[in-house]
């Protein structure tokens, strides 16, 4: 399928599209004329690249977590334990940010009201 067809299919303009195989993401094979071709599992691909975005993993870690990516599940995709070492690190990451802010909430709170 061409770039139109999945940005349709997907609800991801075609710019974004681009950006996702620039980072590796997203693969696609190119005509003579050089219009991009999209497999069939592209849409399928596209939705696990954006579930693993708005749980605010990194490009450069949804790399390496797409080839053990399987179906979606009602929580989103499902993900071999192969990887699921590097979204433990993730979320420890996460957690560790939000006590950070918390924290930072905190003090500025104090400040605030004094």
């Amino acid at each position: 399928m061409k770039i139109g067809e999945l940005s349709q299919r997907t609800g991801v303009s075609p710019r974004l599209l681009r950006y996702y195989e620039e980072q590796g993401l997203l693969a696609s094979v190119r005509t003579e004329g050089g219009h991009r071709h999209y497999g069939a599992d592209a849409p399928a691909t596209v939705a696990h690249i954006r579930a693993l975005l708005d749980a605010k993993v990194p490009t450069r870690t949804i790399r390496e977590l797409l080839p053990c990516v399987e179906g979606e599940g009602p929580a989103g995709p499902r993900i071999n334990a192969c990887v699921s070492g590097l979204l433990q690190d993730h979320l420890e990451s996460m957690e560790r940010q939000i006590a950070e802010l918390q924290q930072s909430r905190k003090a500025l709170t104090g400040i605030l009201t004094a």
